[in-house]
């Protein structure tokens, strides 16, 4: 390691300003996509990717589909009567459903099957069973929808009176109501279930035209080819979203401060991208912009930062393991290797074009998404100690990535070989986010 990457690493160690930023973009009320409070954080990104050196700052704005809260109601009818706090999920249609609670379990395709859903107010678990793949929120919804069922009810599995929130569809209003509930009301729907209960279930809400932004900065020499390095700035609307993807786009920023200092052997662009949270629509936006035969690679940060370790989601390339192993063993820290492809964060509109995809997240030890996409996701969850940290390690990673020639494209069989390997294919049908040109 050169002498001034070395000096900059060091002064990472005790640098404020990652703290700083993350509290900055935790006092922006509201940063869901299309919402002032994003256009805010793009800004604030922009600021920072300006602080660093970058050159060719700018934010730049998208069209979207913007979904705004209302008011949300659930009360069970029979044999009781008792209302219950509810959030309503991004893209749920405004509406009122009566009908009979069932529930479905964890909501796998197996258990939907297995009850009549038809007609009726599902309600299904934030997690999986054990042993199996982690089954989003948007597969479950999307097979209950299709089952028949007239609304879609969410339960947490973590404890804390915390109804969970996420978007049911990408960019468009989903085809029924879908709200989430505690655990601890989940405890008694399920229960009511049992009695076959019926509920009420009210949401109030919109999906109109709006638009979104984007930031994004370059650093390093104007080769023809680039890195592309993206986080995205915007979080769910019942929370400050430190966690997600505050750690995340934090680390991004303070990553372009440290590969500011490198010498790079391609050009770096670094990027904080909106609305992921409802639908990766940033990182679409960003992916038609570009002439993607020149990104080299993508490194999508979301979710790094927020715990002690960094997992680094391969996608099936085996080079960029070997970048992962060999960054692992240079600053002699942990970090944990997955290869299964998925299509839920932001390098998802890069990889199934062809563009080899790195995603860094974190180890919490736990299986879900913990605290995040509930209110309890705020700045107290947060040590600063990992921003700086990750911050290091994705700043080394970003540089190898940099120095390797030759990363394989993916060809679409590949990435749907993977896929399917992985048992995703059914789901993402559900979801309605499998590829047309792949059927």
């Amino acid at each position: 390691m050169d002498r001034e990457t070395a000096a900059a690493l060091g002064e990472a160690w005790r640098d404020d300003y990652p703290w700083e930023f993350l509290t900055r973009l935790t006092e922006i009320e509201n940063r869901m996509g299309g919402h002032p409070g994003e256009r805010r954080a793009a800004e604030l990104v922009a600021e920072g990717f300006e602080r660093a050196g970058t050159r060719e700052a700018s934010v730049e704005a998208f069209e979207m589909n913007r979904w705004t809260r209302g008011e949300a109601e659930l009360a069970v009818t029979d044999p009781v009567e008792r209302s219950f706090e509810t959030v309503a999920l991004p893209y749920s249609p405004p509406g009122e459903v009566r009908g009979e609670l069932v529930d479905a379990g964890y909501g796998t395709p197996d258990e939907l099957d297995e009850v009549d859903v038809a007609g009726k107010i599902v309600v299904a678990s934030t997690t999986t069973p054990k042993g199996s793949r982690f089954i989003h929120r948007m597969e479950k919804f999307g097979h209950a929808a299709t089952a028949g069922a007239a609304a879609f009810v969410f339960r947490n599995h973590l404890p804390g009176q915390l109804p969970p929130t996420g978007s049911l569809k990408f960019d468009r209003e989903a085809a029924i109501p879908g709200v989430g509930v505690s655990k601890e009301t989940g405890d008694w729907l399920t229960e009511y279930a049992d009695r076959a209960a019926t509920a009420t279930l009210r949401v109030d809400a919109r999906t109109e035209p709006g638009t979104s932004h984007n930031a994004h900065a370059q650093l390093g020499p104007d080769t023809d080819e680039e890195i592309l390095v993206v986080g995205h700035h915007d979080a769910h609307d019942i929370a400050e979203g430190a966690l997600d993807n505050g750690c995340g786009i934090t680390v991004v920023v303070a990553a372009a401060h440290l590969l500011a200092e490198m010498d790079l052997d391609a050009r770096v662009r670094v990027a904080g991208v909106g609305c992921e949270e409802i639908g990766l629509l940033g990182a679409r936006a960003l992916a038609d912009e570009l002439d993607l035969e020149s990104v080299r690679a993508v490194v999508n940060v979301d979710g790094a930062g927020r715990f002690r370790d960094l997992r680094a989601h391969t996608h099936g390339s085996e080079t960029m393991e070997e970048v992962v192993e060999s960054v692992s063993q240079l600053a002699n820290q942990p970090i944990s290797v997955r290869e299964q492809v998925h299509p839920f964060s932001d390098h998802w509109p890069f990889l199934k074009r062809g563009v080899p995809a790195l995603q860094l997240h974190s180890e919490s030890g736990e299986r879900g998404r913990g605290w995040t996409h509930t209110h309890a996701d705020t700045r107290d969850k947060v040590d600063d100690r990992n921003l700086r940290e990750h911050a290091i390690l994705i700043a080394l990673l970003v540089r190898e990535v940099a120095r390797t020639d030759e990363i394989p494209r993916r060809s679409a069989e590949s990435v749907a070989g993977n896929l399917r390997a992985g048992d995703y294919e059914e789901g993402m049908k559900a979801a309605e986010i499998w590829p047309e040109e792949w059927t």
